[in-house]
């Protein structure tokens, strides 16, 4: 009897495909933050009437929608810096008072004195207006470089590291401003937070540069990987020969540039700097911004779309919370309850008793 011809095993589904992982669409990293998107967006639909009308006057686009991506970038930016240090096991805690700072000296530098041209009064700024941002934007860079040199150099823990310049750098800027607002009377300023081009808020083309630079240098070069690298197993990483030292201490110094630039925003969007309250808990918003787009707090898994949306998320929902007359202080406890939730989705303990019992 001859025997039965021998058969090739049937091939299986690669890692990844829709067959191997489940209905595609579903199972594509965004799906999740996505979905809860629309489903806020759904809610607005039903509750908040024109919530989707737009109308153009005076050649800007104008409605609730722009107004919520509007107000969310400044978190956006945030939560870009943000993404790259959880990325590499690092947190950020002093990201509100670097805000807090940088609107400060740009406000102070700036300021406004009153002139007369031709019998027309106007206001002049106090120092060139491109100094005073690009002195803003250096104090950001030194406080990112402060805790770089904390976490990198002296291998400090990151939440500890950073918990000292949340600290001292609201701290400086209250002393700065001896604990008042400081108003800016320069109109040019103002075009930075509340600006239109091409129809579009300026802020948010100040967002979708930084996204583009920041996306190509991680898709285009090595640095996605070697940050993601960083993140699963720094010394690893180090022993393959990357310099994790010096890579963690620029994705601390990019944060903190983030956050001057948030800062400037915020400032030029209220014509003032208030050191009291400018960025203040921005640093929470901005890590459950990151966590909601599916970012792992472990390290090593990272997304610059989904940290977008996890910010569009959370402007979104506070924008929902006010418009339906609910009380502020529920935007806290709504707030909390999502952190709850999101820290239980990455939690390995919690996946194993979910697929247990299932």
């Amino acid at each position: 009897m001859s025997a039965a011809p021998l058969q090739a095993p049937a091939p299986q589904p690669a890692a990844g495909t829709p067959s191997a992982r489940g209905p595609g669409l579903l199972a594509h990293p965004l799906a999740k933050p996505l979905l809860a998107l629309a489903a806020l967006l759904v809610l607005d639909l039903i509750f908040i009437p024109g919530f989707f009308h737009l109308q153009i006057r005076d050649g800007h686009l104008y409605g609730p929608l722009i107004d919520i991506v509007n107000r969310a970038a400044p978190l956006m930016l945030a939560a870009l810096g943000m993404t790259l240090v959880i990325a590499t096991r690092g947190i950020d805690i002093s990201v509100g008072a670097v805000v807090a700072l940088s609107g400060t000296v740009a406000a102070m530098l700036i300021g406004g004195t009153m002139v007369v041209n031709d019998g027309v009064p106007e206001y002049v700024a106090n120092t060139p207006m491109a100094l005073a941002l690009a002195a803003a934007l250096g104090a950001a860079i030194l406080c990112g470089a402060w805790n770089g040199l904390l976490v990198a150099g002296l291998k400090l823990q990151p939440i500890v590291a950073t918990l000292i310049l949340m600290v001292a750098g609201r701290g400086l800027a209250q002393l700065l401003t001896d604990g008042q607002i400081v108003t800016v009377y320069y109109k040019p300023f103002f075009f930075l937070g509340s600006g239109y081009l091409l129809g579009i808020p300026f802020a948010l083309w100040l967002v979708a540069a930084v996204l583009l630079v920041v996306g190509l240098l991680l898709k285009k070069t090595a640095l996605g990987l070697f940050i993601q690298a960083v993140g699963i197993n720094p010394v690893a990483a180090r022993l393959a020969g990357l310099r994790t030292a010096t890579l963690i201490f620029a994705v601390y110094v990019f944060c903190s540039a983030c956050a001057g630039l948030a800062g400037l925003m915020i400032a030029s969007n209220i014509k003032s700097a208030d050191a009291n309250n400018a960025g203040l808990l921005l640093e929470l918003d901005a890590i459950l911004a990151v966590t909601l787009g599916g970012t792992s707090l472990a390290g090593g898994k990272f997304s610059l779309a989904g940290s977008m949306i996890g910010a569009l998320i959370i402007q979104t929902l506070t924008y929902t919370i006010y418009s339906l007359g609910v009380p502020p202080e529920v935007n806290m406890v709504v707030k909390s309850i999502v952190v709850f939730a999101v820290c239980l989705s990455q939690s390995a303990g919690f996946k194993n008793l979910w697929k247990g019992r299932a």
